[in-house]
């Protein structure tokens, strides 16, 4: 049964994955609740066969003791943050913070009897009925309400349990698609996770390792958890950069042909990277040159948002990058490209949003990285070329750098990785590195800032 829901206040909320805008309501059952949402337009609607512009969805029931007191007998702090986190990264979206769902909607108090119950040996389901409450007494009805003021028919569900898609089915809600939304188990909560899988029927842990990394969970041990681990568990802004070059230090022969300089597994290891980043930098002559796609093809995974920086405005519009349609691309081109016919931006596809570099300095990669983060983009990938890659190092706002050699010499050509002289090898920079083969290639992580 539909509930009403009134819109209270409207504002934004600034948080370590963006601001959001929040939205404030009131259910005519009294509860107040929350939506965090990006590029939702009120009355824009998604309405029923809307799939590729349905936006992702989670509903999160209030839980004061996760979310707030960092309590690990569930997972419920972990899974807001990495909803927001999600949301962030997909820039368009909602996470509904749902009030009256603690303890599964039995409240605080009841719940905290529960978690007697538990301590005595009781699961999370029995001690809900042990208590004369149902195993689940939340409803959906409000969430349902909330979505219809923002117009927003159509979702991609974010969560692990199927009773919520089921739910939102039965309230008019289309779910387009509902991904799975695990996080990490620890000692204190592998039975409530074991507990809501085996008695409420909530998707199981990852299948492989690196389903496992993408959904946000690090593999105790195997190759892909030592290669990416890490990356998967920073927290907060994170930027890489990757360069693959000849054992003489090029990236391309002096006629330009790049392909392929590194081999397959390197080129899978670079696909990996693009998989775990919100967006993935080349240059405007390297996009030009390569006519490439910057997508995630051989691995499973998300494509990132493709950015491209082009002071000179020269990237043929027939590039895959402005007419592929298959992620979002970001074309920044300076100030002195001139109106006229062929202005940038007359004419692109709607995956592409042009920007114009503000003033007349160059593209400071640190400039660059707020323009990025401003649009909630801040897990970057550097790619190339070596002039782009070697800038970016060079400013100092590199995290780790993938520089990949291959059994090649090639003599002449366009130069790879460049930074400043020194005077002495004392002096030459020494960074953490590791080495791992790739076939026939070697591939060294440098760690450039802790």
């Amino acid at each position: 049964m539909r509930i009403a829901a009134e819109r209270l206040a409207d504002t934004t909320l600034p948080t370590a994955h963006g601001t959001f805008r929040l939205t404030a309501y009131r259910d005519s059952d009294g509860h107040e609740h929350v939506a965090l949402s990006l590029g939702l337009a009120d009355g824009a609607g998604d309405g029923p066969g809307a799939a590729p512009a349905a936006p992702l969805v989670r509903l999160h029931s209030e839980c004061l003791t996760g979310d707030a007191l960092g309590s690990r007998r569930c997972d419920c702090g972990e899974q807001l943050h990495q909803a927001l986190a999600a949301v962030a990264a997909a820039g368009r979206g909602a996470v509904l913070y749902l009030r009256g769902h603690e303890g599964r909607g039995i409240g605080l108090v009841e719940k905290m009897r529960a978690y007697a119950l538990q301590d005595g040996g009781l699961d999370t389901v029995d001690a809900n009925l042990a208590l004369g409450h149902p195993a689940d007494a939340r409803t959906y009805a409000a969430a349902a309400a909330i979505l219809d003021d923002l117009g927003v028919g159509a979702v991609r569900l974010l969560s692990s349990n199927p009773a919520k898609e089921a739910a939102l089915r039965e309230l008019g809600i289309e779910v387009v698609a509902r991904e799975r939304l695990t996080v990490a188990a620890r000692p204190e909560n592998v039975r409530y996770l074991t507990t809501k899988r085996e008695r409420m029927g909530h998707d199981g842990p990852p299948v492989d390792d690196w389903e496992a990394l993408l959904s946000g969970v690090v593999p105790a041990a195997g190759d892909l958890a030592d290669r990416y681990g890490a990356l998967v568990a920073h927290a907060g802004p994170l930027v890489l950069a990757q360069l693959g070059q000849s054992l003489d230090g090029f990236i391309a022969s002096r006629t330009g042909d790049a392909r392929f300089v590194t081999g397959e597994e390197d080129r899978e290891h670079l696909h990996r990277l693009r998989a775990l980043v919100d967006a993935v930098v080349v240059g405007g002559a390297t996009a030009a040159r390569d006519d490439c796609r910057l997508t995630v093809r051989d691995v499973p995974g998300p494509h990132p948002t493709r950015v491209v920086l082009d002071p000179g405005g020269r990237l043929p519009r027939e590039t895959a990058l402005l007419t592929d349609g298959v992620a979002p691309t970001i074309w920044v081109v300076g100030p002195q490209v001139t109106c006229g016919e062929d202005e940038p931006g007359a004419g692109l596809a709607p995956h592409v949003e042009l920007v114009r570099w503000p003033g007349s300095w160059a593209m400071d990669p640190a400039a660059v990285l707020d323009l990025l983060a401003d649009r909630g983009l801040e897990r970057v990938l550097v790619e190339g070329g070596g002039r782009l890659v070697s800038a970016f190092v060079a400013a100092g706002v590199v995290d780790r750098l993938f520089l990949t050699t291959a059994p090649v010499l090639v003599g002449d050509g366009v130069p790879g990785l460049r930074v400043e002289g020194r005077d002495s090898m004392a002096e030459a920079l020494r960074p953490t590195a590791r080495r791992w083969l790739a076939g026939e290639d070697v591939v060294t992580e440098l760690v450039l800032r802790p």
